[in-house]
């Protein structure tokens, strides 16, 4: 006689749960997890490691690389402190050991703890077969709800050669360092692979379709930091869009449609976006609406076209920060299964860092933006200025800050960020931001000094928002 978690469905046995997590990523995890805590009985599938592109090829090793590029700065300006330091050497390999090893700690950490909960993990991937029944390498697994989070990977473009370069993924399995590298692309990585490159003694070029990267952020922000990427050494190729990819002897080689050409360099990063991975979900089955791109569409609850189906991740197609994936899935778990009727995110006010060097802290509205949507209701305040740590050293790194309000309140809409500890300082002023804030607010809270944040309370002059610049529209 079968028991309530099995069924026969045709020639198959099909097991039955309460929740199915298809993606051992940040936000399948992070929901299961919860549901489980909830007292639901979980499955989750992945083929891969635990803890998707974040733990394995993205934030964690990333943040660790960054660090190490923070660290070659700060023997630089040791000097300007008065210390001698010796003749020292950047050691590839005993980072990438100690990186990886670290990644895999985490790896270990992920399925204990969701051993703990009692979460059922199933290796391999998963392909639906009806609406809410897939298999799994011909194991049949069926749910009430279903969580896609299957999450993305890095694209290449189709142009001769491309197969010459590497992507993200690739660049965390790089045997040796570069001395040459061509980094390809406008957002979040190339920036902070470029900058972190350059750092460790890499001598890096960056191409770009437009005259900016980084489109979506203010205009401080994108300006400020190219200025300090160019005076740190990377070189920059502007207004190129790359043809083919030719390896010569010396090394690769970039040729644009004008025939212009770039070389020689010993690696080639293709950092120009990522795709869902949903392709190979067949996705048919379920009747779930799909766009062209791949990305599934989802309501305020993270449901899909179909009832009891939803989609957390990246695969939804923006916001595609981790904790914005773990922030959804566990408040879909605490609707589900925690009786918390309302429970969802709100994808407004979300803070971002860029760990560029210098990183970038930013939350809510872009100056640009704010006065596409208020107009003359917006105003700027902000303010530029070398921080102390910058006073005796050779490297001058100065710190832009900017207060976007609106209205005769000044409720603030935007707050943004760069130089030295933007990253970190920027969590604290994300909750006063979330939490409605207006200027006076800001003025009324006593400065910490001497601190770079306390310039962020101490802002006094107004500006009419503006427009973007037109040079920068293309």
């Amino acid at each position: 006689m079968l028991g309530r978690d099995q069924f026969f469905d045709t020639n198959f046995m099909t097991e039955h749960f309460d929740l199915l997590c298809i993606g051992g990523g940040s936000g399948g995890v992070a929901t299961a997890n919860r549901a489980a805590s909830h007292g639901a009985r979980v499955c989750l599938v992945e083929a891969g490691r635990m803890g998707g592109t974040c733990v394995n090829v993205g934030c964690v090793p990333k943040k660790i690389m960054w660090t190490a590029g923070q660290i070659a700065h700060g023997l630089e300006d040791a000097a300007g402190y008065g210390f001698s330091v010796p003749e020292h050497s950047f050691d590839w390999h005993t980072i990438r050991s100690a990186r990886d090893d670290y990644v895999r700690k985490l790896n270990g950490a992920y399925e204990r703890y969701l051993g703990t909960n009692k979460v059922e993990i199933v290796r391999g991937h998963a392909k639906f077969v009806g609406r809410k029944i897939v298999d799994v390498g011909g194991r049949r697994i069926s749910a009430d709800h279903i969580v896609i989070a299957v999450g993305g990977h890095p694209a290449r473009p189709n142009l001769p050669g491309a197969e010459l370069g590497i992507t993200s993924d690739g660049f965390f399995e790089l045997e040796s360092q570069p001395r040459r590298m061509a980094i390809v692309g406008a957002g979040y990585i190339a920036v902070e692979v470029a900058g972190l490159m350059q750092a460790l003694g890499t001598r890096v070029t960056h191409f770009l379709r437009r005259d900016h990267f980084l489109h979506d952020f203010d205009t401080m922000l994108r300006d400020q930091l190219m200025a300090h990427m160019q005076a740190d050494g990377v070189s920059f190729v502007t207004r190129f869009s790359i043809a083919r990819v030719d390896q010569e002897k010396d090394g690769m080689y970039l040729t644009g449609y004008d025939d212009a050409s770039h070389g020689p360099f010993d690696c080639v990063l293709w950092a120009i976006g990522r795709a869902p991975n949903t392709g190979s979900l067949e996705l048919e089955a379920t009747d779930v609406t799909v766009h062209r791109d791949g990305t599934i569409p989802v309501d305020a609850f993270q449901q899909t076209s179909v009832p009891g189906i939803y989609a957390v991740g990246d695969i939804i197609g923006h916001h595609e920060l981790t904790p914005v994936a773990i922030a959804a899935g566990r408040r879909l778990a605490d609707r589900i299964f925690g009786g918390q009727a309302d429970r969802r995110l709100v994808y407004e006010n979300v803070p971002t860092v860029v760990f560029s060097h210098p990183p970038i802290g930013t939350v809510g509205l872009s100056e640009e933006a704010a006065f596409a949507r208020h107009g003359e209701e917006a105003k700027v305040y902000e303010t530029g200025f070398t921080p102390m740590y910058h006073a005796f050293t050779k490297r001058q790194v100065r710190m832009s800050m900017k207060l976007v309000v609106v209205g005769a309140q000044e409720k603030v809409v935007g707050c943004h960020a760069i130089g030295p500890g933007s990253d970190e300082m920027l969590q604290g002023f994300a909750v006063a931001v979330k939490m409605g804030a207006t200027k006076q607010d800001f003025d009324d809270t006593v400065a910490i000094h001497p601190t770079a944040a306390e310039e962020m309370v101490t802002m006094k002059t107004a500006r009419p928002a503006r427009a973007t610049p037109e040079e920068n529209r293309s």
